[in-house]
């Protein structure tokens, strides 16, 4: 058995600048209010152990299973007899980019641990994946701004 959910959200940012906030917050290199704090034990490359410490709680331990740079992230979590994955999707729309963000519990008692543990890990997925998307906006923001600024000099 299996138990599965995503939240999927859409933004403005272009699959690379979204591609690069993702990155960075599994690396440790980002962090905002409510994020999960990342520590690489490692390249960030497929088969790297990860800290994982959830705000409020003890730090668990990961390793990344899939890596698609610009396209897929995916880390697996040991749980007992079961096997969390949590995973996003990139994939370019008409004006940005649309990201799905999904926890899959896997394993011998996922039929049993899955709807009661599931709910719980991936209650805040709508507010994570809105604000890691806000930080991505925001920094295309910036790098933009930062463009326009270094042509305007050169254009004086």
């Amino acid at each position: 058995m299996m138990w599965t959910t995503e939240e999927v959200a859409e933004t403005t940012a272009s699959r690379s600048a979204v591609w690069e906030a993702v990155r960075d917050l599994h690396t440790g290199d980002l962090t905002y209010p409510g994020a999960d704090r990342f520590e690489l034990h490692g390249p960030f490359e497929v088969g790297t152990e990860l800290t994982v410490t959830p705000e409020g709680q003890e730090p668990i331990r990961s390793r990344i299973v899939e890596l698609s740079a610009g396209r897929a992230y995916a880390d697996l979590t040991e749980f007992g007899e079961v096997q969390l994955t949590f995973r996003y999707d990139l994939d370019d729309r008409e004006e940005g980019t649309v990201v799905r963000y999904s926890l899959t519990i896997d394993g011998a008692d996922s039929d049993t641990v899955g709807p009661e543990l599931g709910p719980q890990i991936s209650a805040d997925f709508p507010a994570s994946l809105a604000a890691l998307l806000a930080e991505a906006e925001r920094r295309a923001a910036a790098a933009a701004a930062e463009a326009d600024a270094a042509e305007g000099t050169l254009d004086a």
